[in-house]
């Protein structure tokens, strides 16, 4: 008997994802936009920039629970229509651009409180 679940569940399983301009799509990031149709399609639709501050914004938190969080919330932000994170300073790893001053401003008091 054949399912067509499963047909889609295997393609779905070996899809290539799109990465950033920079990062590449980590696999737990990749799991959760797989699993979601709605995030997958936005995925797909969002310009390879956008697609670097996505990855960006969660690769570079300290501790699991938090970028296991950020997906939650990319997720979320994804279903209401959001293209990028929000409030955020940015890919700091693109070497196509100057970090801004008040982007230097912002990390250096950031690792003068003792967050990296």
């Amino acid at each position: 008997m054949y399912d067509s679940r499963l047909t889609y569940n295997i393609h779905m399983l070996t899809k290539k994802l799109a990465d950033g301009t920079v990062h590449k799509l980590p696999d737990d990031m990749r799991k959760a936009i797989l699993a979601d149709k709605k995030m997958l399609a936005m995925w797909e639709d969002i310009t390879p920039l956008a697609r670097n501050e996505w990855i960006c914004w969660t690769i570079t938190c300290a501790k699991p629970e938090t970028r296991a969080k950020h997906i939650v919330v990319m997720r979320d932000k994804m279903h209401k229509g959001e293209r990028r994170p929000c409030c955020w300073v940015g890919c700091i790893h693109r070497g196509d651009k100057a970090i801004s001053p008040s982007v230097m401003w912002a990390l250096s008091r950031r690792s003068k409180s003792g967050r990296a």
